[in-house]
């Protein structure tokens, strides 16, 4: 027997994991669905039939025969089991026929398989109820979404007619508008024969008329249908109220009775757009803001700060009677006032805020406390300045000066007998370091004056007391060299008060105190005196804050670079802090005392030689900590830029006043001597600079074209070869690089350690550059007595000598009347037809000129030598 399977049976089927179905018979069918713009979507679609309740199952085909189970078991029938239905004819208790089956009987479940059939019993129940709870939350969801999306489809609707009843309002509104148009302008309104064209229409274009009336009265039929009609597309209405027309303007259209010739959107819109154009627009309201001003600012920049338009900018300009373009620079006072005519407030700044609160940012009084005093020693030269301060420190610096004179300045700390710290600065006393001297008068807060007991008050002497008046910081005289056999203190007592100071034995209230340098003599008298005025003054400061100092001194040093001796007046200076001292900013290195020693931070009244700079500062700037890189950079930038406009205000020269006319035209032929100048420290390089300037005359100047610190190097002396100069090196060498480049160009170099010779050398050098001065000796004269002519010689002036002597080929003037007619040579001296060498007084010659022959009886003739001298400044 073989299995049949027909399609038409309701099947049993078996899946592993799911549960037993019925499987129904299924139709299937296709559906075109229809959208707009011509859009269709063909959709399969299922149709499952029903079995009604009252309905018997059909009559059950033959069984197929039961299959024996995988390995040849046949499981016995059992009690339940229906007995096989008897064959026709024969009585229901005959045997069955046929061979008996035969198999194994299976055995009961045992305990464990009981025991597992339970439990997936279990899973199943309870998979069952999480699942329904499943189906119980998908369902809940499923309303929350289907009422949500519900309310949001009649919140649609409700737009949708908002939107419609709108549109419906603007038509009627634009129907309205045509109309009232169409009656202005007169047009007819053309109206069309139903069923017909008007007359005069070609035969010809009725006849092509007639196939698409037909074709568009044949019923459109679906692609994919069973010929069902589709219904006709209801006509979207224009925005304008009408149809709009698509398509190429024909005949057939322009006389098409459906239609009416109406005008057209775009029209209309420029009608309304010109009817409306010129009414008021609505002023918005305007945002008063306020202005940065700077002190100069272009007009395009002031616009765009008050978010105006530059035009109306210039315009306002105009109006004030100032013509302007938009990239012109105004000032600060022009750009404040337009910006309060446009309705702005104005906030002025200035380029110099860049240095605000960068100096003297006030203490509070409960932070200060003692600090150690800052004495400036300062007198004459070789009044023993540095031998006294040696004495103090026990050091020999002295010895390390060329010449026996200081030409630096120094800063240096010592321990007073009272276990006190004292920082002393030691200044030069040469007249060309007067600015050395003024620096250390600013920054000092006592001033020991040092007169020698055997000279006196001396100028140098003068100059430091008026610095330190200048400064309004208190003075003690100390008079030095007292074990010297001419010593007399009195008479330096009595000197000083010419110039208004009055020690204390005078009855004045300036300190006094004989010492001796050399013997070591009341040196802890003068110690005790700078104690007991620093206890007065009460010097207090705040070392809990950011540094503030000034710079003592500056140079460049191969191995360290740019070292800054700098004196710390306020707050503590540590390594790691970023300075600004002038146009120089940097990050502090290493500080190191005046011993040479590195240390780690810097107080007040310290001086230490700070390491890190960018370049070299000036002596005399002061230095500040600031907070980060970029505010020393915009500071040191701003200070470089006017420096800048400084020199080249200066180079340029302002012709401000006629008196400042003059004087150019008066140096404008003046001779330079062009000087390249390189010394060991920035003081030293000022000191020179200043001196050389004073040797300048109306007639020749010493120009600098380059001065600074450091040793001598190649582009000095390309410098020096492009203008000719000449290199001073003030105790500095040059590099072996640059002595080669100087042989080759033939560039003089120069070296000196000691100031005088240096201003000598260069005052001589300049000398030479002076025109030399002509001086005139008178000789003699002589009169002419008479005129004779001589063949090959001319004319000769027969003469007899009043005065003095007449010298052949000496310079002569020919007088007459008491004027100069004529001046030259004598080419011809003759006495009794001889030459002569001269002629002395009282005696007769004869006398020829050079290139001259117009001499008469009775003139006078001058005999005179020329002499040149040469000048020196």
């Amino acid at each position: 027997m073989s299995e049949t399977k027909n399609p038409g049976e309701k099947t049993l089927s078996v899946h592993p994991t799911k549960t037993l179905t019925l499987k129904r018979g299924v139709e299937h069918g296709v559906v075109r669905q229809s959208f707009s713009h011509g859009r269709t979507k063909q959709v399969v679609v299922e149709k499952v039939k029903r079995r009604a309740v009252g309905d018997k199952p059909e009559a059950a085909a033959p069984a197929a025969p039961e299959r024996a189970p995988a390995g040849g078991l046949r499981r016995p029938a059992g009690r339940g089991d229906a007995a096989p239905a008897a064959p026709s004819g024969k009585g229901a208790g005959a045997p069955a026929s046929g061979p008996k089956p035969s198999g194994v009987i299976l055995r009961t479940l045992t305990e464990e398989e009981r025991a597992a059939r339970a439990h997936a019993l279990a899973d199943a129940r309870q998979r069952e109820a999480e699942e329904r709870r499943l189906a119980e939350e998908e369902a809940r969801r499923r309303a929350e979404r289907e009422a949500r999306e519900r309310a949001e489809r009649e919140a649609a609707e409700a737009r949708k007619r908002e939107e419609e009843e709108r549109r419906r309002q603007e038509e009627e509104a634009k129907k309205k508008a045509e109309q009232e148009a169409k009656k202005r302008f007169g047009e007819d309104e053309a109206k069309a024969k139903a069923g017909g064209l008007p007359l005069g229409v070609p035969p010809n274009v009725r006849v092509a008329l007639e196939p698409e009336e037909e074709e568009s009265k044949r019923p459109l039929r679906r692609g994919g249908g069973a010929g069902a009609a589709r219904p006709a597309a209801a006509p979207k209405p224009s925005r304008g109220g009408g149809e709009k027309r698509r398509g190429r303007l024909t005949l057939v259209t322009a006389l098409n009775a459906d239609e009416e010739r109406e005008r057209s959107i775009a029209s209309f819109r420029r009608r309304v757009q010109r009817m409306t154009g010129h009414r008021q627009v609505e002023n918005k309201e305007k945002i008063a803001r306020e202005v940065v001003i700077p002190e100069t600012i272009t007009i395009q920049e002031l616009a765009n700060r008050m978010a105006e338009r530059a035009v109306d900018v210039v315009r306002l300009l105009m109006k004030q009677g100032h013509m302007a373009k938009s990239t012109d620079i105004i000032d600060a006072d022009t750009a404040q006032l337009i910006a309060e005519e446009m309705g702005h407030t104005v906030r002025r700044v200035a380029e110099s805020d860049v240095e605000e609160g960068l100096f003297d940012a006030p203490d509070d009084p409960s932070t200060l406390q003692p600090r150690p005093p800052v004495v400036t020693i300062m007198g004459h030269v070789d009044h023993g300045k540095t031998s006294l301060l040696d004495a103090i420190r026990s050091t020999n610096v002295v010895s390390g000066e060329a010449g026996g004179i200081t030409q630096h300045i120094g800063a240096y700390q010592v321990t007073s007998p009272s276990g006190g710290k004292i920082t002393f600065i030691d200044t030069p006393g040469h007249a060309a370091f007067t600015a050395m001297r003024a620096r250390g008068a600013r920054v000092t807060d006592i001033v020991v004056l040092v007169v020698a007991a055997d000279d006196g008050v001396m100028p140098q002497t003068v100059e430091a007391i008026h610095h330190a008046k200048a400064a309004k910081v208190p003075i003690i005289v100390a008079i030095n060299k007292i074990d010297k056999p001419d010593a007399r203190p009195e008479r330096v007592r009595t000197e000083l008060l010419q110039h208004e100071v009055q020690v204390e034995s005078l009855g004045g209230d300036v300190l006094d105190v004989e010492v001796s340098a050399t013997k070591k003599l009341n040196l802890d008298r003068l110690l005790e005196a700078i104690n007991l005025q620093a206890e007065i003054l009460e010097l207090k400061a705040n070392p809990d804050r950011s540094a503030e100092g000034t710079v003592i001194e500056a140079k460049l040093d191969r191995g360290r670079g740019p070292v800054a001796t700098v004196l710390v007046q306020r707050g503590t200076l540590k390594p790691g802090d970023i300075v600004v001292a002038g146009t120089q900013w940097g990050r502090v290195r290493a500080l190191i005392s005046d011993t040479g020693e590195t240390v780690d931070k810097a107080g007040p009244s310290m001086p230490v030689e700070v390491l890190g700079f960018g370049g070299t500062p000036d002596p005399g700037d002061r230095l500040a900590v600031v907070e980060n890189e970029a505010r020393a950079r915009e500071i040191a930038e701003y200070r470089e830029r006017q420096k800048r406009e400084k020199a080249a205000a200066r180079a340029t020269g302002m012709r401000g006043s006629l008196e400042q006319m003059m004087n150019q035209l008066k140096m404008a032929g003046r001779k330079e001597f062009p000087l390249v100048i390189k010394g060991d420290v920035q003081g030293s390089v000022e000191a020179i600079t200043g001196a050389l300037e004073k040797l300048s005359t109306n007639e020749v100047a010493a120009r600098i074209l380059y001065a600074g610190v450091g040793g001598i190097t190649e582009s000095d002396v390309t410098l020096a070869e492009a203008s000719g100069a000449a290199i001073i090196g003030f105790n500095v060498r040059a590099h072996k690089e640059a002595r080669e480049a100087a042989e080759r160009a033939g560039v003089e170099i120069r070296y000196y350690n000691i100031i005088y010779d240096l201003v000598d050398d260069v005052k001589k050098a300049m000398s030479g550059l002076l025109a030399p001065t002509v001086r005139e000796t008178t000789l003699g004269t002589a009169q002419v007595l008479e005129i004779f002519t001589v063949s090959k010689v001319g004319k000769v002036a027969g003469c007899r000598v009043l005065d003095g002597t007449v010298e052949r080929g000496a310079h002569v003037r020919l007088i007459r009347d008491n004027v100069v007619i004529h001046e030259g040579k004598l080419s011809q001296l003759k006495r009794f037809k001889d030459d002569v060498r001269e002629v002395l007084a009282g005696q007769e010659c004869g006398m020829a000129f050079e290139n001259y022959q117009d001499m008469r009886v009775g003139d006078v003739i001058e005999c005179y030598r020329v002499e040149t001298v040469q000048r020196s400044l």
